[in-house]
């Protein structure tokens, strides 16, 4: 039996992706040393520094590691529910910001941050606005059937993202230019710059009750890419199971919108990333999509907070990559028919 050549590329992706996430220990606009991370590492977790932190424990332990770990979870969960979206609808070009999923959960978040609601139901709200929006998606795009399936779900998700990205630009107008309107549209382009432990332990088991279903069933979710007849042969219960998916990616969006904002580009060219290294069977290009969004975008972060004096927002970072990333991977798909 011949090994499968793509299993070679693991050992190096993980090395990669460690080092981009050890990386953002120690670059910033406050620069580190392996001599700071050692004496610092010790003093506030082994020594019960705590209480009498310095300049550089408060950077390392209080700023930049719940960053770190927002990011692996935020990417983790854009980029593992768009590899689901693109399987569980059989579309390569769908993710959470094609269906307008991002926009709904937007829309819910921003709507509870407007109201000056606790944490939990401003994650409610950002998954009960991506739900609406997968219901509304998969309903009209069924209606459309003189269409192709492909071309009704892509059209109908920008249209309902366009929707509510209207009820979004209405929050902006009605909220106070003072007090809400700054951060509601840094917030708009993605930042991990509030987050901290509290928001981290809080929704973690949400993204947590999310993507575990995901990655016990990913075998399953290369039965859903064939025909429904087929899978139900193989004795898959097709609806059920697709909800299952459908539900956890959407909680997975929604948890990760209601901490950061709306942060684009991931969920759909990370898939793409990873299917190129690993291949299509989701049994790996799950795990590797967690692996490798996760890792992207504490990458993301890291120079979002330090190439430029101030910080800027994440989505502007991701959008420059993952845009031309994307066009170039287009132009090379019709290049090969």
């Amino acid at each position: 039996m011949q090994p499968n050549p793509r299993m070679a590329i693991w050992p190096v992706m993980t090395l990669a992706c460690a080092a981009a996430i050890l990386s953002a220990f120690f670059i910033g606009q406050y620069t580190m040393t392996w001599h700071d991370f050692g004496q610092s590492f010790r003093h506030y977790w082994l020594d019960g520094g705590d209480a009498a932190a310095t300049a550089v424990d408060r950077v390392l332990w209080q700023v930049r590691l719940p960053r770190i770990v927002a990011g692996i979870m935020v990417g983790a969960c854009l980029s593992g529910a768009g590899a689901a979206y693109q399987g569980m609808f059989r579309n390569p070009l769908v993710s959470a910001d094609i269906l307008g999923i991002s926009a709904g959960s937007g829309l819910g978040a921003m709507l509870a941050i407007f109201l000056g609601l606790p944490l939990l139901m401003i994650q409610l709200a950002a998954f009960a606005g991506g739900l609406v929006v997968v219901v509304m998606v998969i309903t009209v795009a069924r209606m459309a059937q003189h269409h192709s399936p492909i071309l009704s779900l892509v059209l109908t998700g920008i249209a309902v993202s366009s929707l509510f990205g209207a009820g979004i630009a209405l929050a902006r107008v009605l909220a106070d230019p003072y007090r809400d309107l700054p951060s509601m549209t840094f917030w708009l382009m993605g930042s991990l710059n509030a987050v901290n432990m509290e928001d981290m332990r809080a929704v973690l088991p949400v993204m947590l009750a999310g993507m575990l279903p995901l990655v016990l069933l990913r075998w399953r979710m290369n039965v859903l890419s064939l025909d429904d007849e087929e899978a139900q042969a193989l004795g898959v219960n097709v609806r059920n199971t697709r909800l299952l998916f459908i539900a956890g990616a959407t909680l997975m969006t929604a948890s990760a919108v209601a901490i950061t904002g709306i942060i684009s580009w991931i969920g759909l060219v990370i898939p793409h990333v990873a299917r190129l290294l690993v291949g299509p069977d989701f049994r790996v290009l799950l795990p590797a999509s967690l692996m490798i969004g996760g890792a992207f975008l504490v990458l993301a972060d890291t120079v979002a907070r330090s190439a430029f004096a101030i910080e800027i927002p994440l989505g502007i970072i991701t959008a420059a990559i993952g845009a031309p990333f994307f066009l170039s991977l287009l132009i090379r798909t019709g290049d090969r028919r």
